[in-house]
């Protein structure tokens, strides 16, 4: 049966592969093999994560989406977080202009972040409580900026009055709440439009989508959108696909992740045991555990390729004249 999934690729705007380049040419392939969306990370002092290289390139994500929507007519432009460190005016600002630009192509994918010293560098509190706070407040503001002829807003964080905001966006911008514990769940009930977990395994995945339908009845809005960003290798053959990622360092990376589902034994030993947070293989591989994604629930599939961003171009040509077309028939 035909996929009802969206397909989308996080360009390679960070770390030792960075290139505006790729990235743009990226978009291009994406466009052209039929892909619904590209994304992008967000950091004001970028560190990388202990699984990717040291380098800590990072070209800034929303001026890296705006020329993305210039050079394409059809695929959406998400962030993958933004995260909650900067002004809700100059937020809902930049969002509304790349609203404009894209002629409403525009997802606002919404983090709490996960670098502490990136709030303290940008004078906002850093404990995990506080930046909670912070983002539903960038979120209603936002919405309010978007939406009214002018806000006035007063709270312990941002004080201001009568702010007008033009342009307004195009059309609505869906606002994707990041992360993939049971607390994000509950954020995206209250005030997304969809939520949206990175690394995440299979069955935590299906587990988080009963916990949030349930939410969402209860809270009586429709189920939001959901969708997944899995680390992604995809070669002619596995072995191939998995030269020169570091396993033993995504294993145990997992045990960071203290609310995922554990595997019967309890431990994250093999990439069985974390099915779903890598996908390795073939294209029929790929294509397999991105179905098994789409029946634990999920909407959209973003195809997170940095272990390997070197084989980049190959990647989404493999993607897209194998997975998509497999998937789609």
């Amino acid at each position: 049966m035909a996929t009802n999934l969206k397909f989308g690729l996080l360009l390679p705007h960070f770390s030792e592969q960075a290139a505006a380049e790729k990235c743009l040419e990226g978009a291009r392939r994406a466009e052209a093999y039929g892909f619904d969306s590209v994304w992008v990370r967000d950091h004001l002092v970028f560190k990388p994560h202990a699984i990717e290289s040291n380098d800590n390139t990072h070209i800034e994500g929303l001026l890296l989406l705006s020329a993305v929507a210039s050079i394409t007519k059809r695929v959406t432009l998400g962030t993958a977080m933004a995260i909650c460190h900067r002004h809700p005016i100059h937020l809902a600002q930049s969002f509304a202009g790349l609203s404009e630009i894209s002629s409403g192509r525009v997802i606002l994918g919404m983090g709490l972040g996960g670098f502490a010293h990136e709030f303290a560098t940008a004078g906002r509190p850093t404990a995990l409580a506080e930046r909670t706070k912070l983002a539903k407040i960038n979120v209603e503001i936002c919405r309010r900026l978007w939406a009214e002829e002018a806000i006035s807003h007063a709270s312990d964080y941002f004080q201001f009055d009568n702010v007008s905001l033009k342009p307004k966006p195009v059309k609505p911008i869906p606002i994707w709440i990041g992360g993939g514990t049971p607390a994000s769940c509950r954020r995206a009930a209250d005030y997304g439009d969809g939520w949206m977990p990175a690394r995440i395994t299979l069955a935590t995945f299906a587990n988080r989508v009963e916990y949030l339908f349930e939410l969402c009845r209860q809270a009586g809005k429709p189920m939001v959108r959901t969708a997944v960003m899995p680390l992604t290798t995809i070669a002619k053959d596995q072995e191939t696909s998995l030269r020169g990622v570091n396993l033993k360092g995504l294993l145990d990376d997992s045990y960071n992740f203290s609310t995922w589902v554990k595997p019967a034994s309890g431990k994250f030993s093999t990439l069985e045991d974390i099915r779903g947070a890598v996908l390795a293989g073939t294209p029929d591989d790929i294509a397999r555990e991105t179905r098994a994604y789409e029946n634990a629930g999920a909407n959209h599939i973003v195809y997170d390729l940095r272990l390997r961003f070197a084989d980049w171009y190959e990647q989404i040509n493999l993607l897209g004249t194998e997975v998509l077309p497999a998937l789609r028939a």
